[in-house]
């Protein structure tokens, strides 16, 4: 065989064993915005996320980030909202529970800069003792958090998700349905979701294609699990999970098969694909000086009921296990 027609092979045979994850078609777009607002103490960039709150409860919402020169006017459900100051509201959330959505336009053109959910909950003095609201079982919180921990304090309330509203983005590259619970029940669902886990889990997706693996998402293969759910399965009493800041995930790219693509291009689905999403998720608050999203990661190889996957969490303290 010439040496040309060689090489030519030798090179075919390097890109087909390549991972089939690495980036190719269009960029990955990180969906930052212009701006940054704090929302209630938790500051977002993204071009959309959420926030909560109980009916009537007050929410604000600061410009800390702008554009040069830039001035803003924000809308409640295209009503104008009054500021207080320049680049500051105070939101009345409204009297019952549901979405809303807050939209920050630029004054000068009225163009958007940034759009987010405003989830109204469902007070969790609704949850009967029984510990059923409105059919969904729910079940019951611990009555003292764990550790004394404000993060393992029962939750206030519930977002409310229906089959109009399950496909709301409330990320760049997530929806409300991908955290449900996975617990058998018709609809309305009720979750429990931290904005903290949706940042990790955005910040870590970027890094994740900044490294060559082209992914639009995360397959989320377990988020929000009810107290009921979470006995039912016989996992630890104080799982994140429980109080919404955790979830477990894999790339599920090309194909999209329900299951961890080969991540590391040794033709096998395995625990070593798990450790290198591990590996990046290990390091990467660290590398880009994050400690408010700071907590746990595991990983996970496969077993009769699922494949590897990786576990991220926003305790507030960093947890590790699962590394070989």
């Amino acid at each position: 065989m010439p040496i040309k027609s060689r090489f030519v092979r030798l090179c075919l045979t390097m890109w087909l064993a390549l991972p089939f994850t690495v980036a190719i078609g269009e960029p990955f777009d990180k969906g930052r915005a212009a701006i940054s607002v704090d929302l209630n103490g938790r500051t977002s960039g993204y071009r959309e996320f959420f926030t909560t709150a109980l009916p009537t409860e007050k929410v604000s919402v600061k410009i800390v980030r702008k554009e040069q020169g830039g001035d803003y006017t924000l809308f409640l459900d295209d009503r104008l909202i009054k500021s207080e100051s320049p680049g500051l509201w105070r939101v009345t959330a409204p009297g019952k529970p549901g979405n809303s959505l807050l939209k920050i336009k630029r004054a000068k053109d009225g163009s958007e800069a940034m759009r987010i959910v405003l989830f109204t909950m469902v007070p969790a003095t609704q949850v009967n003792k029984s510990g059923v609201l409105n059919n969904y079982r729910i079940g019951h919180y611990p009555s003292k958090p764990y550790k004394g921990l404000a993060s393992y304090a029962p939750p206030r309330g519930y977002i409310e998700v229906t089959e109009a509203n399950r496909s709301l983005k409330i990320a760049p590259h997530f929806t409300l349905e991908q955290f449900l619970c996975k617990q058998v029940s018709g609809y309305p669902k009720y979750l429990v979701l931290r904005p903290g886990l949706l940042a990790k889990l955005e910040d870590l997706l970027a890094d994740v294609n900044e490294r060559g693996i082209r992914a639009d998402s995360f397959h989320v293969m377990s988020g929000y699990r009810t107290p009921y759910y979470n006995a039912a399965i016989r996992n630890v009493e104080n799982s994140r999970h429980v109080w919404g800041g955790a979830a477990d995930i894999f790339i599920d790219s090309n194909p999209v098969d329900g299951m961890m693509d080969d991540l590391n291009g040794d033709g096998k689905i395995d625990k070593a694909d798990a450790m290198l999403l591990y590996n990046w998720a290990d390091t990467f608050v660290r590398h880009y000086k994050r400690p408010d999203l700071v907590g746990g990661v595991g990983a996970y190889g496969s077993n009769a009921s699922h494949g590897p996957f990786v576990h991220i969490d926003v305790r507030g303290q960093k947890a590790r296990w699962g590394a070989e």
